[in-house]
């Protein structure tokens, strides 16, 4: 069965940091591209960055480009998403998604899933 499980979400204030966190298992993550997407409320879904697999490129939305970075860390079958100088326009639920194969990644129609985790940007 395939899972992906986020954790690491919640409130925080504008100009801090968070490090949400996907634990994937029931697929080959190693071979698998990684996203991060994201909904604000009334608002449709957005991909935040994605990271491949190989040489691990990894891309971003103009809106988070120098404030948010992916990484993987594929002893532990999980991906991260790290984010910094949080503002309000962040706030949204943070799903994790993946595509196997991983050699490319950004727009595509991911195979695999999170639930979602709520992060707030607010004073």
């Amino acid at each position: 069965e395939v899972q992906l499980v986020e954790s690491g979400g919640g409130l925080v204030q504008p100009g801090g940091s968070l490090r949400l966190s996907c634990a994937a298992s029931g697929f080959t993550f190693s071979s698998s591209a990684m996203s991060w997407v994201r909904q604000a409320p009334g608002k449709g879904r957005e991909e935040v960055g994605c990271i491949t697999t190989g040489d691990g490129s990894a891309y971003y939305a103009s809106a988070v480009k120098d404030r948010f970075s992916i990484s993987r860390d594929t002893s532990k079958n999980t991906a991260y998403l790290h984010m910094t100088n949080l503002n309000p326009e962040d706030t949204g639920v943070y799903s994790c998604a993946g595509i196997t194969p991983g050699y490319v990644c950004w727009g595509y129609e991911y195979q695999y899933w999170g639930q979602g985790i709520q992060v707030t940007v607010s004073s």
